[in-house]
């Protein structure tokens, strides 16, 4: 049976997971349940769902080889759960988009093929999102999919940002800084729009999204006007196993006195650098922050991250003229007090200075009141502004009565 309203299902494929959530677009867009499957690849994966009704509230153990499998088992659960017909739409999570696509669209044949020939700029992500969507479509072949690129919101980058100081004929090849985190960017502006006005969202705004994967944007007029990760989400600040920006002659210097191939090299600068390869304990910021007055490593670990970003902030507010907001998200932005203060402490030529227990307290305004620029913590949330994108791209109504009159 069809449900009275559009039920949205969000994905987002990750290199050993599977997040997704499901929205019902009605008044305004709910939050039905969300979840994951996690240790894709290994033994004892995991389904978690966390919901609304009890019976959408456990985990357990599931065989999930590889991402194919793994989605089978979820698309299993939905029909399980609601029947063939429960789901109005899916948007996927697309961490690449290349030169060609700048805004959400729906999926097709033809985008299919031209996202496995930039499979290249992304190898780690693309090849196993594609998997997904093609798996929905054998399970649901009438079932509209919305592919929701997170290199979007920095589609639009100056020249100056965008062009990589290497040969020029790689342009053409689409070699270019394109930026990650679009999606909760996105997210954020809308969110400090609707909280500060529209006068803060137009002002010079630095976002910091800090996680396991990290990065800032400088934004001015709305618009991304730099950002810090690159052609790759490898490049910008230390994160919780990614080194960063670091020097390209160290591929030549490991390649001659180690041997170390091109592929090997990216697996150490993706998984086994950042905050891992110098704590050589953690990639996880909490744990490292409980250890760092017991262990030198960890406390490296911990004041190089917290260097990097504050670097960056300088250099995007010389990039903005100045900052009248600075935001901070994610897992380590939006939860890490300690983090926070130890980033701005110091950016007060910056006209940042916090308040010592709003800053605490996680409270959504961290700044003094003297404070010239505000800082703020916002909870970013890529699962809803993929729905709020799918409802856009397909025209799905808020109004269940306008909904059912459409053509799928």
């Amino acid at each position: 049976m069809k449900p009275a309203n559009p039920h949205i299902l969000t994905v987002n494929g990750g290199s050993s997971s599977i997040k997704f959530a499901l929205f019902e677009a009605g008044d305004s867009l709910r939050r039905i349940l969300e979840g994951g499957i996690e240790r894709i690849g290994l033994p004892e994966s995991t389904l978690r769902v966390k919901g609304l009704n009890k019976a959408d509230n456990f985990s357990r153990l599931v065989t999930a080889p590889d991402h194919t499998v793994a989605v089978g088992t979820l698309m299993d659960w939905i029909e399980e759960r609601s029947g063939r017909d429960a789901l109005t739409a899916v948007g996927h999570r697309v961490v690449h988009g290349g030169p060609k696509y700048s805004k959400p669209q729906r999926i097709t044949t033809e985008m299919v093929e031209e996202l496995r020939r930039l499979s290249a700029f992304d190898p780690e992500h693309l090849p196993e999102e594609i998997l997904l969507t093609e798996a929905f479509h054998r399970r649901f072949p009438d079932l509209p999919q919305v592919a929701c690129f997170d290199t979007a919101f920095h589609h639009d980058l100056p020249r100056v940002a965008r062009l990589l100081p290497i040969p020029r004929r790689y342009e053409a090849q689409g070699v270019r800084r394109y930026g990650f985190h679009g999606l909760s960017y996105a997210f954020l502006m809308g969110e400090l729009a609707r909280l500060a006005g529209s006068e803060a969202a137009q002002g010079r705004v630095i976002l910091a999204h800090l996680g396991n994967g990290a990065s800032l944007a400088a934004v001015r007029d709305g618009k991304s006007v730099d950002t810090s990760m690159s052609f790759t989400p490898t490049a910008g600040v230390p994160m919780s196993t990614r080194c960063g920006d670091i020097d390209p002659g160290l591929v030549w210097y490991l390649a001659r006195t180690e041997k170390m191939s091109a592929k090997q090299f990216n697996e150490m600068v993706n998984f086994h650098s950042g905050l891992l390869g110098i704590s050589e304990t953690s990639s996880d910021m909490h744990d490292l922050l409980d250890r760092e007055t017991q262990d030198v490593r960890a406390a490296e670990a911990v004041a190089i991250f917290c260097y990097h970003v504050k670097k960056w902030i300088g250099a995007f507010a010389a990039a903005l003229g100045g900052l009248d907001t600075l935001v901070f998200a994610g897992g380590i932005g939006e939860n890490a007090p300690t983090v926070r203060a130890r980033i701005c402490d110091g950016l007060g030529f910056l006209g940042i200075e916090l308040e010592e227990k709003r800053n605490a307290a996680n409270e959504g305004v961290i700044s003094a009141q003297t404070s010239r620029a505000t800082v703020r913590v916002i909870r970013t949330d890529e699962e809803l502004m993929i729905a709020r994108l799918v409802c856009r791209t397909l025209g799905l109504s808020m109004a269940s009565e306008k909904t059912k009159k459409r053509k799928r």
